[in-house]
C-alpha cells in the first residue's frame, strides 16, 4: 500500500511537470483559436474581443496557466472548450468510454492471438511454421495503422453490408433490445479493433518468441526436461512464467499508446472517441481541450505502469513492490 501511495504521489508530480511543459509547447505554436474567426468578415471585432476576454486569451501565458491550474485543483474544472462552448470535462467524459472500449478490446485481441503464436513460433524454432509466423509478424509491423485502416475500409465496401463502414451504432440502435444494442456496438467494433491490433499483435508476437527462446536455453529448463517433466509443463509452467514478465511491463505502455494512438482508427471509421476529439482540438487550437487530452494521456500512462507493476507481483511471487523502485 505504501508503494502504491508513493507511486501516486510521484504521478501527481509528473502530471504537474507534464502540464507545464504541454502548456509551454502549445503557447509556442503560432496564432490561436481566434485567428480563424478574425478571417471571417461576418464576425465583428467586438465579438472577437468579447471571446478573447471570455476565454482568458487577453492574459499572459503565465496567468492563463495559473488560472487553469487553480480551477483544476479546486474544482476539477479543465475549462471551457472554444469550439464546442462546453465544459472540457463533460466532453472528455462523454468520449472516453468509446475509446476505452476500443483500446481494451484491442489489447484483449492482441494478447489472445500474439501470445499463442509467439509460443508456437518459439517451440517450433527454425521450422516452416516458425518462418511463416515470422513473415506474418514482419508484414504486420511493416504496415502503418492508417494503411491498415484504409485497406479494411476498402474491404468493408466490397463486403457490404457484412461489415459497417463507420460509426459506433446503427440507425435503429435505439429500437433494439439490450442484447441487440451490445451486439450492434460489437459489430461496429470489428474493423477499428482489427486496425488497432495488427501492428501491436506483430510486435508482441516477436517479443514473446524472443523472450521464450531466451528462457528455454536456461539451465533450469534443461534440468526440468532431464527430470522427465512433460514438455507442456516445462513450457507453460516453468518457461512461460519467467518469459512473461517483460511482456507485462510492456502492457502498461501499450495501454497508454493505444489510448493516444486510437485517433487513426477513430478518424477513418468515424468512431466517436477521444482520439478524434484530440485531433480536432489540435487543428482548431482549442487550448483547454488539448491540455485536458494531454493530461488524460499522461494519466493513462501512469495508471498503466502502476497496474503492470502490481500485475508483476501477482504473476511472479519473487517480485516485491518495494524492490521495483
Amino acid at each position: 500500500m505504501f508503494y502504491i501511495i508513493k507511486r501516486l504521489l510521484q504521478g501527481l508530480l509528473t502530471l504537474l511537470l507534464a502540464s507545464i511543459l504541454s502548456f509551454a509547447i502549445i503557447q509556442l505554436a503560432p496564432g490561436d483559436y481566434l485567428d480563424n474567426l478574425r478571417q471571417n468578415p461576418t464576425i465583428s471585432q467586438e465579438t472577437i474581443e468579447e471571446l478573447k476576454i471570455r476565454f482568458g486569451l487577453d492574459k499572459s501565458a503565465i496567468e492563463q496557466y495559473w488560472l487553469w491550474f487553480k480551477q483544476v485543483i479546486t474544482h476539477f474544472d479543465f475549462g471551457e472548450s472554444f469550439v464546442y462552448s462546453r465544459s472540457v470535462s463533460s466532453l472528455i467524459l462523454e468520449r472516453i468510454p468509446a475509446t476505452l472500449l476500443l483500446a481494451c478490446s484491442s489489447i484483449i485481441i492482441t494478447w489472445a492471438i500474439a501470445l499463442p503464436l509467439g509460443i508456437i513460433s518459439a517451440v517450433k524454432q527454425n521450422t516452416f511454421t516458425d518462418r511463416f509466423l515470422r513473415v506474418i509478424s514482419y508484414f504486420g509491423q511493416g504496415f502503418p495503422s492508417f494503411i491498415t485502416a484504409l485497406l479494411l475500409l476498402i474491404l468493408a465496401q466490397y463486403l457490404s453490408p457484412l461489415f459497417p463502414v463507420g460509426g459506433m451504432t446503427s440507425i435503429n440502435h435505439a429500437e433494439l433490445s439490450t442484447g441487440g444494442k451490445i451486439l450492434d456496438i460489437a459489430w461496429h467494433m470489428i474493423l477499428p479493433t482489427i486496425a488497432l491490433s495488427i501492428t501491436s499483435f506483430a510486435g508482441l508476437q516477436r517479443l514473446t518468441r524472443g523472450q521464450l527462446l531466451d528462457v528455454l536455453r536456461q539451465d533450469y529448463i534443461q534440468t526440468a526436461r532431464a527430470k522427465g517433466l512433460p514438455e507442456n509443463k516445462v513450457i507453460y509452467v516453468h518457461a512461460l512464467r519467467n518469459a512473461i514478465n517483460p511482456l507485462i511491463t510492456l502492457l502498461g505502455f501499450e495501454f497508454a499508446s493505444l489510448l493516444s494512438g486510437s485517433f487513426i482508427a477513430e478518424y477513418f471509421f468515424n468512431w466517436p472517441g477521444l482520439g478524434r476529439l484530440i485531433l480536432q482540438a489540435v487543428q482548431a487550437q482549442d487550448l483547454y481541450l488539448v491540455m485536458a487530452s494531454l493530461m488524460m494521456g499522461a494519466t493513462m500512462l501512469i495508471i498503466g505502469n502502476l497496474f503492470a507493476d502490481i500485475l508483476l507481483t501477482v504473476v511472479d511471487p519473487r517480485i516485491r513492490l518495494d524492490n521495483l523502485d
